[in-house]
């Protein structure tokens, strides 16, 4: 068994279904290259007894003949049984299998990539929601796990199913990204040892996919691996964003017109500026949309302190997206050993740690002593000021967060200072808040200090903070 780096909690969750006095069925669901088929594979490699996985686009009768040949290997003997007709013939014929085996422990059945087996007028979930109410439930050994990149279709179609699955899934689990913690441990696993500040750039460029970092080699630096992967001939992220939503989505123009959109802003977008700049008209086809970018990972909602939903902002979360539409899509005849000292990379970098820090905000509370307490974290803007982070507590108390990239200590200057007490003032005067107001600046180096950092800083976080195992 190779050692499954970082999920911890997940691995817990699944470790507590072999444990468990009755049949469990777990949902797990992802983005693509995320690392699912392999958690699972590796967590329950003694337990598993059957494993199959969908076939991308393929047909009703290639998919029910795939699920017949992964069963037929399972017989020490060649089975004669011919090709199921339909789902519920080949569930049955699973449970014929099942019923041969004599051990007692768990026995785990993997049906990877679900929402690939579904064919339209199939009944494939109708009759997988009929194998488990009529077969599995009535057993106490049975740990059924369904598998799928779909974010929309698990949650939908699967999750919150109203009929044959309505409440069934015992263990829903949404798998993400590596963060900074288990970013660093993978790498080190691999003999990728560099310092927090070279793993925070490639995290900002291709983020905490495994399959991504795992392609990254002993010795590179950073700007010699994200060249060999994003821009040099046969680079394995060169065509990758493509290949992404293709997979992931049907019908997939609107949400990369969605993607390209908020690529193009550093401030994130209310919907209105997302309708005018996607030319997606408002309505359920955007919502729907907005939703399943967001179930799989790729951007983030940000609820407005004073909790108008018209106001709510629309960021671009995904890493590799940012890059790619900043630098890979309209450079791919230039070297990033080139690009990465230029003054788009510095403007890029800004906002790409700013949505790194917006994940890691366990991360920042820790730090600031505040997991005890509880806190609400939103953010803000009128016609004068924006803030990105606000992170509001029931000790009547605000962070307003700065967040800043830096290759060395950050400098508050004059200029500066001023504008930090100019959103200071505007958010005060407009919410009429009664709350204390922190400014806390998150830096990967920390804060020279000067007499305008002693002025308006209140507190800091810095880089390694982030990396803290939560």
């Amino acid at each position: 068994m190779k050692k499954v780096i970082g999920r911890e909690k997940e691995i817990e969750l699944l470790h507590h279904a072999i444990g468990s006095d009755k049949s469990e069925l777990i949902a797990i669901y992802g983005r693509r290259r995320v690392g699912k088929t392999f958690l699972i594979r590796e967590t329950f490699s003694k337990e598993m007894i059957f494993e199959v996985s969908g076939i991308p686009d393929g047909s009703f009768k290639e998919q029910l003949m795939n699920f017949h040949i992964e069963l037929s290997k399972k017989y020490t003997h060649p089975t004669k049984t011919s090709i199921p007709i339909n789902w519920m013939e080949a569930f049955a014929l699973l449970g014929d299998y099942i019923d041969t085996l004599k051990k007692s422990t768990k026995k785990v059945i993997f049906i990877d990539e679900f929402p690939w087996i579904y064919t339209h007028k199939s009944k494939f979930i109708q009759m997988f929601s009929h194998f488990w109410n009529s077969y599995c439930t009535k057993r106490n050994d049975l740990i059924v796990v369904i598998c799928g990149s779909s974010a929309s279709f698990m949650v939908n179609k699967v999750i919150n199913d109203k009929k044959g699955l309505h409440n069934r899934i015992t263990i829903p689990i949404r798998l993400l990204p590596f963060n900074l913690y288990e970013t660093e441990l993978f790498l080190k696993s691999k003999k990728i040892n560099l310092d927090r500040y070279s793993y925070l750039q490639l995290y900002m460029a291709i983020g905490g996919i495994p399959h991504y970092l795992e392609k990254i080699n002993p010795g590179d630096s950073v700007p010699v691996a994200i060249d060999r992967l994003c821009f040099q001939k046969n680079g394995v992220l060169v065509n990758e964003f493509n290949q992404i939503f293709a997979s992931l989505f049907e019908n997939s123009e609107n949400h990369m017109r969605i993607i390209e959109a908020l690529a193009s802003t550093q401030k994130g977008m209310l919907r209105q500026e997302l309708i005018d700049k996607s030319k997606i008209p408002s309505g359920g086809t955007l919502s729907k949309t907005i939703q399943e970018l967001i179930e799989s990972g790729f951007i983030s909602e940000y609820f407005p302190y004073d909790k108008k939903t018209k106001d709510t902002l629309y960021r671009l979360s995904d890493e590799y997206s940012l890059f790619y539409f900043k630098f890979i899509k309209n450079n791919l005849s230039s070297s990033w050993t080139s690009l990465f000292t230029s003054r788009s990379y510095i403007s890029w970098g800004g906002f790409a740690f700013e949505t790194l820090c917006l994940k890691h905000i366990d991360q920042i509370l820790k730090k600031l002593g505040l997991i005890g307490i509880d806190s609400k974290s939103s953010s803000w803007r009128n016609k004068n000021a924006q803030i990105d982070l606000l992170i509001a507590r029931s000790d009547r108390s605000i962070n307003i967060c700065e967040m800043k990239f830096s290759v060395n200590e950050f400098v508050i200057d004059k200029s500066y200072a001023e504008n930090i007490r100019k959103k200071k003032s505007e958010f005060k005067k407009e919410t009429l808040t009664r709350n204390n107001l922190f400014i806390t600046f998150v830096t990967t180096f920390g804060v020279k200090n000067n007499a305008y950092s002693n002025e308006v800083m209140d507190n800091e976080v810095t880089m390694d903070s982030l990396f803290e195992k939560i």
